[in-house]
């Protein structure tokens, strides 16, 4: 029996398998079973071809990518955002490669990748599903598009992504496993369990042949959750969701929708600029600018940085030799206790910052 076949037949005895206290345990094997079969499908055989994604190289400040359907109109969108020129049309899969695209906006360059469309069944690799959704695993900020339409499609397009690994809008579960030679499980939770407890925690382990370890739990977290730490290969993205065409719009087929979403038209240039305010917020960017010890700020090129990035982080963007060499920052602005503050490598910037890097002589 294959893999895709066990596989199957642990999807079929989940779904027989009522859901209560009696059959906790049970179900977290499965689905620990269930998780581990299919990361053997995700990865590629050894000495085989790699079912990676498309090569793009990584630019600007950011990665966006567009998600969607086919012909939702991700590729109108892109011109629009920015000045590329992919193809479109009013037929499913124009866009058969990866087109990149740059977005600049309010002192930042955000890279915007339009990819072609999903279908349903992407994770399994129907349609190039696969290698479509393995570009978001990369990006900062994942786009839904969808069509007005067909607004529905966010349900399915969210089991794609989460598929293959891709958990949106959520953090990694607080769960800690350090592997121990001997003295077999030992579980530890700074938080009362109500969804998860050692048994289960154990027989989940054991299906990915951990049998000693020290395990640390500082939330309440699902079986589902724990799984994901285990598994240890997700990855965590913020999302927005568009609403493109929305100049065809059924008024009160929109009333309907219980999710939150930007409505645009691609195509005529609505609510363009109120999307690309959006994406710079969501991706939490902040604007450092640099001075020379003894010159004037440049406060015309800011340098891009992450909310919470630090002064260590600014060193390694401007040159990778900065941080060896480092003695001391000034700085002024917001995180600054007075102007010109002497400040150590671990400081934490704040938007609007203006820092001076001090280097070792000699």
């Amino acid at each position: 029996m294959g893999t895709a076949d066990k596989l199957h037949e642990l999807e079929e005895e989940m779904a027989r398998t009522q859901k209560n206290k009696a059959t906790e345990y049970h179900i977290g094997l499965l689905k620990a079973k269930i998780a581990r079969l299919k990361r053997e499908i995700a990865s590629p055989k050894k000495g085989g071809a790699s079912a990676g994604g498309f090569d793009v190289k990584k630019s600007g400040d950011s990665t966006v990518v567009f998600i969607g359907l086919p012909s939702v109109g991700k590729s109108t969108l892109l011109n629009a955002l920015t000045n590329a020129t992919s193809k479109t049309a009013s037929y499913a899969f124009t866009t058969l490669d990866c087109i990149p695209g740059m977005m600049e906006h309010r002192g930042a360059k955000i890279q915007l990748l339009d990819l072609p469309g999903i279908i349903v069944g992407a994770k399994e690799g129907k349609g190039g599903g696969k290698k479509v959704l393995s570009v978001a695993r990369n990006a900062d900020l994942v786009l839904i598009i969808l069509d007005v339409f067909e607004p529905e499609s966010i349900h399915a397009i969210k089991r794609e992504l989460d598929g293959i690994g891709v958990r949106l809008d959520t953090r990694p579960p607080q769960v800690f496993i350090t592997p121990r030679i001997r003295g077999g499980v030992e579980v530890n939770a700074t938080v009362p369990l109500t969804k998860i407890d050692s048994r289960i925690i154990v027989g989940i382990l054991g299906e990915y042949g951990i049998h000693n370890a020290i395990v640390i739990l500082r939330e309440d977290v699902s079986v589902d959750q724990f799984i994901d730490a285990v598994v240890a290969n997700r990855r965590y993205a913020s999302s927005l969701t568009v609403l493109n065409k929305i100049d065809m719009a059924d008024r009160n087929l929109l009333n309907k929708l219980n999710f939150e979403y930007i409505p645009v038209s691609a195509e005529r240039r609505l609510n363009i600029e109120a999307l690309k305010d959006a994406i710079y917020d969501e991706l939490n960017l902040i604007r450092v600018y640099t001075k020379p010890r003894m010159g004037v700020a440049d406060l015309k090129e800011p340098m891009m940085m992450r909310t919470n990035s630090t002064i260590a982080d600014a060193c390694r963007k401007l040159h990778r030799d900065l941080l060896r060499e480092f003695k001391y920052a000034q700085i002024w602005g917001k995180s600054a206790k007075f102007p010109g503050q002497k400040v150590g490598p671990d400081h934490v910037l704040a938007d609007g910052d203006i820092i001076t890097i001090g280097k070792k002589q000699g």
